[in-house]
């Protein structure tokens, strides 16, 4: 069962209430959005900003876009 850290926390114009405020849901960095529920079993995260992150780097975003995760060279 995903573990659920507490509810979201939504300003009424759709920004959250941390501070600092976390990145939008397309800003580069929006992986580093404070996670609100989390599965460990199944490996994703649902971020303040609505992105569902995946422990394997992909995102999949609000709008129903999926980031695939970036690609590693083997050094």
């Amino acid at each position: 069962m995903p573990e659920t850290v507490g509810p979201p926390l939504l300003w009424p114009t759709g920004r959250c209430g941390h501070r600092p405020p976390c990145p939008a849901a397309d800003a580069a960095d929006r992986s580093a959005a404070v996670a609100l529920t989390r599965d460990y079993v199944t490996a994703w995260a649902l971020l303040c900003n609505q992105v569902i992150h995946f422990d394997d780097g992909g995102d999949l975003l609000p709008s129903g876009e999926c980031i695939a995760p970036a690609s590693r060279s083997a050094a």
